[in-house]
C-alpha cells in the first residue's frame, strides 16, 4: 500500500510539469518513488503480468525500442515504453509509475525500457527482464564511462547473475557484445543477429574494439560494416563469431547501414516473441522515427531533418547517410553538457569525406569554435572561408540555414544529444525532457 501515495504524488508532478511546459515529467516522479521506496520497481513488476524488454547499447537504443513497440502494438499487444533520456533507474521507475492503474498495478502486455550503458547493472539488480537486447558498444562520453571494455566488464558481471528466464538478443558482429552472449551462464538463451549479408566495406572506420575479448590478441576481420562491426575471429585462442539467427530483413524503414542493425535486432525480438515475418514487415511499414533520429520537422515552410550524432561512430554513419541523401546544406551543433560528456575531443576521430561538396556548412553550439576549427582543418582555409558560417546562437544558425535553402531542399542537422534537444525546442516550440 505504501506505493499508492508515491504513485499519486508522481502522477501529479508529471501532470504539472506538462501543463507548465517544463518537459514530460519523465524522471522526477521516479526519483521521488525510489526515495520513498528503494524497492518500488521490484515491487510493481513482481506483481505484474507484464513482460519486460530491455534494450541497451551505445547507439540505436531509441530506434530499436520504437521498432519493437510498433511491431507489438500493430499486432494487438498493449505496450508502454520509457522515452529517450529517461534511461537511468529513476527514468525506468517514472515510466512504471506513470503507467500504473488506479490500483497501482500494471496491466499491459509488454514494457520496453531503453537503458543507459552505465545504468544497466543497477537496473538488472532491480528486476530480471524477459528479453535483454545487446546492440553494440562504441566509445562515448569517455569522461563518464571510460573505455568500452570497462562497460563490457560491468555488463558481464550483471548478466552473469541473471536466471534462465532472460533471452539475450545479441549483436554477433560486435566482438565485445558477442562475447557476452558466448560467456553467458545459459548459453542456450542467446540468439544472435548480424548484418553479414550486407557487408561490403574493406575499411575500418573509427574502430573501437579490435582486440579479442577473451585473450586480448588482435582480432582478424574478414570484412566490416562500419567501425569494429563485421566478420571477425581470433586466430590466437580460437574465439569466433557466433552463427546469427537473423542477418537481413526484407524492409528497412530508415536510411543508413546503422539502422539496418536496429531493424534486424527488433525483428529478431519480435520473432522470438512469436510474430512471423509478414506481421513484422507490415508493422515496420508504419514506423515513424523517434525524435532526433532522422525525424523530419516542417519549419517556416521548409523541411529540417535531425540526425543525432553523439560519438565518432554515430557521426560517421549520419554523415555517410546524408551524403547518400544528397544533402547540400548542413548544420552541425556541438555541446559539452553533462548528457553529452565534457570531453569533445572525439570530433577529431570523425571522418569527413568530400566535405567540400556541401554548398553551405553551418556550425553552432556551446563548442562552436572547436567544431569550426575541425572544419577549417578538413577544408583548408580557402574552402573554409567560402563555405562555413559560425553562429554562437543556435536559433540564428537554424534561421540562417532555412534561409539558405532552395524551395525543395532540406536542412540537415547533425547535433549531439543536448544539442538535438535544443534544436527540437526551437523547431517545435516544445521541450522533451
Amino acid at each position: 500500500m505504501k506505493n499508492l501515495p508515491l504513485i499519486a504524488l508522481g502522477k501529479t508532478i508529471s501532470k504539472t510539469s506538462k501543463i507548465l511546459n517544463r518537459g514530460n515529467g519523465s524522471t522526477w516522479p521516479g526519483h521521488i518513488a525510489l526515495k520513498g521506496n528503494p524497492n518500488f520497481i521490484r515491487n510493481i513488476l513482481s506483481n505484474s503480468p507484464t513482460k519486460v524488454i530491455i534494450v541497451v547499447g551505445t547507439n540505436g537504443k531509441t530506434t530499436t525500442s520504437g521498432l519493437i513497440k510498433t511491431g507489438l502494438e500493430k499486432n494487438g499487444k498493449t505496450v508502454f515504453q520509457n522515452i529517450s533520456g529517461a534511461n537511468l533507474l529513476n527514468g525506468v521507475a517514472s515510466t512504471i509509475l506513470l503507467n500504473t492503474n488506479a490500483q497501482g498495478k500494471l496491466t499491459q502486455d509488454f514494457a520496453i525500457f531503453e537503458v543507459d550503458e552505465n545504468a544497466l547493472p543497477q537496473v538488472l539488480n532491480q528486476f530480471t527482464p524477459d528479453y535483454l537486447v545487446l546492440l553494440n558498444l562504441f566509445r562515448d562520453q569517455l569522461d563518464r564511462y571510460g573505455e568500452i571494455h570497462t562497460i563490457a566488464d560491468k555488463w558481464k558481471n550483471a548478466i552473469g547473475k541473471l536466471s534462465d528466464k532472460t533471452k539475450l538478443i545479441v549483436n554477433a558482429d560486435d566482438p565485445q557484445i558477442a562475447f557476452l552472449g558466448l560467456s553467458a551462464k545459459y548459453k542456450n538463451q542467446s540468439a544472435y543477429f548480424s548484418l553479414q549479408a550486407k557487408i561490403a566495406s574493406s575499411k575500418q572506420q573509427a574502430a573501437d574494439s579490435v582486440s579479442c575479448p577473451h585473450c586480448g590478441k588482435k582480432l582478424i576481420f574478414e570484412s566490416y560494416t562500419f567501425s569494429h562491426l563485421g566478420k571477425w575471429l581470433c586466430k590466437s585462442c580460437g574465439l569466433k563469431q557466433p552463427v546469427p539467427v537473423l542477418s537481413s530483413f526484407p524492409y528497412y524503414p530508415l536510411s543508413g547501414e546503422y539502422n539496418k542493425y536496429n531493424v534486424i535486432a527488433a525483428a529478431l525480438v519480435l520473432k522470438e516473441i512469436g510474430l512471423v515475418e509478414d506481421q513484422i514487415q507490415t508493422s515496420f511499414e508504419s514506423f515513424l522515427p523517434a525524435f532526433g533520429r532522422q525525424e523530419i520537422i516542417e519549419f517556416q515552410g521548409k523541411k529540417v531533418q535531425l540526425f543525432l550524432s553523439k560519438n565518432p561512430t554515430s557521426f560517421n554513419q549520419s554523415f555517410d547517410t546524408i551524403r547518400e541523401l544528397r544533402a547540400s546544406t548542413l548544420l552541425i551543433v556541438l555541446n559539452d553538457r553533462i548528457p553529452d560528456g565534457r570531453d569533445i575531443s572525439w570530433i577529431w576521430d570523425v571522418e569527413l569525406p568530400e566535405l567540400n561538396t556541401f554548398k553551405q556548412i553551418i556550425v553552432s553550439g556551446d563548442r562552436v569554435y572547436d567544431m569550426a576549427l575541425r572544419m577549417k582543418y578538413e577544408l583548408g582555409i580557402k574552402n573554409y572561408e567560402k563555405k562555413v558560417s559560425i553562429f554562437k546562437e543556435l536559433k540564428e544558425a537554424i534561421n540562417y540555414g532555412i534561409g539558405a535553402l532552395s524551395e525543395k531542399e532540406t536542412l540537415y542537422i547533425l547535433p549531439n544529444y543536448s544539442a538535438m534537444l535544443d534544436s527540437r525546442k526551437i523547431l517545435t516550440g516544445k521541450k522533451i525532457l
